[in-house]
């Protein structure tokens, strides 16, 4: 993961056009990964916020900072990214990566980044397009041929919520663009790509069962306690670990937007 996550924080950073003295919002900033990027543009008398529901990841951040010697230029803020805690017109900058999707309505974070953005100043996001490649995976099973137990693998997938009920599934790259629009932000551009390719099976039975993409949603052994009988759980598990241990080639849809926004002078 490492390449991809050097390439989010140098497009988030570029995008967001971070110059001395500001004073720069990472929503959502998890480990830093996008907030300490920040610290070499804002120079000496700029300042980062790290804002972050989890106090776990503020406080990690907040050793790293004295670490680096950055507690000066820092600020921790424990918030969600559709209710922040700062004036209006406090900062320069705001900054997320991989935050809003898990918001079930996405539309209060984006008028929460305009309402705290100084006129002039930028917005820079990037989100997964997860919803790319949905409708091809009908049939499979994490990626994995499962035809020959497609009757307990429907079972599973039957109690997952609606796509329009999932917050990692019910948006689109357009959706973001309409989002920034009626927030009332100008100049808006959006980058997308979106890729398919095959990838060999890496992981082990026991980290996969264990193991889920998301915290929103539930392991695939929690799916299977929850939704199969022990005979059935017993015969799907036996024909997943066999499959995995096969390390197959499965196929993968990616997709994801970066998007660049202004908040107009007035």
């Amino acid at each position: 993961m490492l390449p991809a996550l050097q390439e989010f924080r140098e497009r988030v950073v570029a995008n967001a056009e971070i110059g001395e003295g500001d004073v720069v919002l990472d929503v959502g900033a998890g480990d830093g990964l996008i907030a300490f990027g920040a610290f070499e543009h804002v120079g000496p008398s700029g300042r980062v916020i790290f804002s972050d529901v989890s106090e776990d990841l503020l406080d990690e951040c907040k050793r790293l900072a004295a670490e680096l010697g950055e507690l000066d230029r820092s600020e921790f803020v424990r918030a969600a990214a559709d209710a922040l805690p700062l004036d209006d017109e406090s900062v320069d900058v705001v900054t997320t990566r991989s935050v809003l999707i898990y918001l079930m309505d996405k539309a209060p974070a984006f008028r929460e980044f305009h309402r705290v953005l100084r006129p002039g100043g930028r917005l820079s996001i990037f989100e997964p397009i997860n919803i790319f490649g949905y409708e091809h995976r009908d049939g499979l099973y994490y990626g994995l041929d499962i035809s020959s137990v497609r009757h307990l693998a429907d079972k599973i997938t039957a109690r997952r919520p609606p796509l329009d009920e999932h917050p990692l599934l019910n948006f689109d790259e357009r959706d973001l663009f309409r989002f920034a629009q009626e927030a009332g932000f100008e100049e808006i551009r959006l980058d997308y790509r979106a890729e398919q390719k095959l990838r060999q099976w890496t992981i082990g039975w026991d980290t996969f069962r264990r193991s889920s993409g998301n915290p929103l949603d539930p392991t695939p052994e929690e799916e299977m306690l929850e939704a199969l009988e022990p005979e059935e759980r017993a015969e799907f598990e036996a024909y997943v670990r066999t499959a995995i241990e096969s390390k197959p080639h499965v196929p993968e849809w990616r997709a994801g937007a970066y998007l660049r926004a202004l908040k107009p002078l007035r």
